[in-house]
């Protein structure tokens, strides 16, 4: 199996909630043969200082993990609790039997852990557990918005971003932020992603939606935050990745399903 490097980022997926390509779609980034334009639901994994943390358990969280040679992940951060964020969660049992049965902290706002609890039901109802079929070990522990947490040796800023109206979280870990689904970014949650590195930023298409930033929309968040250099995600099929490579800026690029970053011992610290 493969283990992270210190300082490793690997986006496992880069897609939207269909993915790409979509089903029955016959347009040509679907049917495209370049492997960039294959997009599994957006999703990293970075290495902290004493272990890996997951950013989102998505649907595809498994095939992710086969595909990149992944065992486990020591700990887990939900960004929000939409179906393509959080569907993949009962993947994560195979952590337990792999991590020398350790249980895997899941690091959630208040009102993620409700949903986890609704739609997971059997994870915490001990009457449940007599029907057959493992559970996976997990501690839900809650985080408070613009509040810093030390995750494995790594300090960690949940702040908050607005999907349509809907308040989730993005995070801030040393130098690098990563903010998927978002329409908007509160002005104190601006504030908190100044002097970034690495900016990893959802840009759902060319045109606009009403909860996703447009590439257009995109783009001015990063003219206003002006990172070193920035990987756009949770991409969907109107983007074709060299197409779109070649129209940004040499500082911002796509990201694509397996590509891996590095971020410097002082980011770590």
């Amino acid at each position: 199996m493969n283990e992270l490097k210190p300082g490793e980022i690997l986006f496992l997926g880069t897609g939207t909630s269909h993915g790409v390509p979509k089903i029955g779609c016959e347009c040509d980034v679907c049917q495209s043969s370049n492997p960039k334009n294959k997009r599994t639901r957006s999703s990293i994994i970075f290495r902290a200082k004493y272990g890996s943390i997951l950013i989102d358990t998505t649907p595809d969280m498994r095939t992710q993990f086969i595909r990149e040679r992944l065992a486990y992940a020591d700990a887990i951060l939900l960004t929000h609790s939409h179906f393509d964020h959080l569907f993949g969660l009962d993947d994560t049992r195979r952590f337990f039997d792999l991590n020398g049965q350790k249980r895997v902290p899941i690091y959630c706002s208040f009102g993620v852990s409700r949903d986890v609890h609704t739609c997971f039901a059997y994870i915490f109802d001990p009457a449940m557990r007599g029907y057959g079929g493992g559970i996976p070990r997990i501690d839900i522990k809650i985080l408070r918005r613009y509040r810093l947490v030390e995750i494995l040796g790594m300090p960690i800023l949940p702040v908050v971003l607005r999907h349509g109206k809907k308040p989730v979280f993005g995070y801030r870990f040393g130098n690098v932020a990563y903010c998927t689904d978002a329409k908007s970014i509160p002005s104190k949650s601006m504030d908190c992603l100044r002097d970034l590195d690495t900016l990893i930023l959802g840009c759902l298409r060319y045109r606009p939606h009403p909860t996703h930033f447009s590439l257009d929309e995109a783009l001015e968040v990063v003219k206003e935050l002006k990172p070193k250099r920035t990987f756009f995600t949770h991409l969907d099929h109107e983007f074709e990745h060299e197409r779109l490579e070649a129209e940004l800026p040499n500082n911002i690029r796509p990201a694509y399903d397996g590509l891996r970053l590095f971020q410097s011992p002082c980011e770590m610290d």
